[in-house]
């Protein structure tokens, strides 16, 4: 079973940013997402790549300032985070496929990332 570590998060102030890393253990698929959960909040949709890159969706959240990608030949997803807000506050993690609301479960342990002054 492939497997996916995600790393990259951390502690920023408003308006820094970060790029988070998704390394799989094998092939990555068509799609690839990235998924966040903030403390009592549910699983939130992030952002969707295809195996071409040529298709990148957000969220109406973090449009125009997270930037999803991949590198196929090193198995890796990337999200740029920039103009963090503390509403990012959360814990990412990328999974396999798209994002199927109250379906998508990451088994990932993902990456954490405080936006704090």
């Amino acid at each position: 079973q492939v497997q996916l570590v995600e790393s990259g998060g951390g502690t920023v102030q408003p308006g820094g940013s970060l790029t988070l890393s998704c390394a799989a253990s094998g092939s990555l698929t068509y799609f690839m997402t990235w998924v966040r959960q903030a403390p009592g909040k549910p699983l939130e949709w992030v952002s969707t790549i295809d195996q071409d890159s040529t298709r990148k969706t957000y969220s109406y959240s973090v449009m125009g300032r997270f930037t999803i990608s991949r590198d196929n030949a090193k198995n890796t997803v990337y999200l740029q985070l920039n103009s963090l807000r503390p509403e990012d506050t959360a814990m990412y993690y990328c999974t396999f496929g798209v994002y199927i609301e109250h379906t998508t479960s990451p088994e990932s342990r993902g990456t954490q990332v405080t936006v704090s002054s």
